[in-house]
């Protein structure tokens, strides 16, 4: 099967009908999506299906053809960090940064559906990502001012 991903055609082998997360890490050693809970509750893994922040270690990869795919890495263009990802290295928001991807994925695709964003609206909206080092409100703070940009 095919799959596009950031913006590329992958070939992919589905033996075993593997999450998309393992094929992401697995196969095409996209390894910025992290496993967390292995159910879809902890955010760690989520990528941006059609511009829609989906876990991917529940995500049958059967499911995806024919969809767009963008992990963190595919966040980058043209060498340059995406703004989300340029604030929350400015605000120093991790500790450990496991939760990163998924916390900048989710980030992302609230920004652009809504820049005009209110403190309970982004931890509304960040509600399926745990922070295990309990960064919660640096990664509010460093939303809200991504918003502003």
């Amino acid at each position: 099967m095919r799959i596009n991903v950031n913006n590329k055609e992958h070939a992919v082998d589905l033996s075993g009908n593997p999450s998309l997360l393992d094929v992401l890490r697995e196969q095409l050693d996209l390894t910025g999506s992290k496993y967390g809970c292995g159910e879809g509750a902890c955010g760690a893994c989520k990528v941006l299906i059609n511009g829609i922040p989906t876990p991917s270690c529940i995500t049958p990869t059967v499911s995806v053809q024919g969809k767009k795919i963008v992990t963190i890495e595919g966040l980058e263009n043209e060498g340059k960090l995406h703004p989300v990802q340029e604030v929350f290295l400015e605000e120093d928001v991790f500790q450990c940064g496991y939760c990163a991807s998924g916390m900048i994925i989710t980030a992302t695709a609230l920004i652009e559906n809504n820049p005009n964003l209110t403190k309970q609206e982004i931890q509304d909206a960040m509600q399926g990502n745990i922070c295990r080092c309990c960064t919660y409100p640096d990664i509010t703070k460093a939303i809200a001012k991504a918003a502003e940009q």
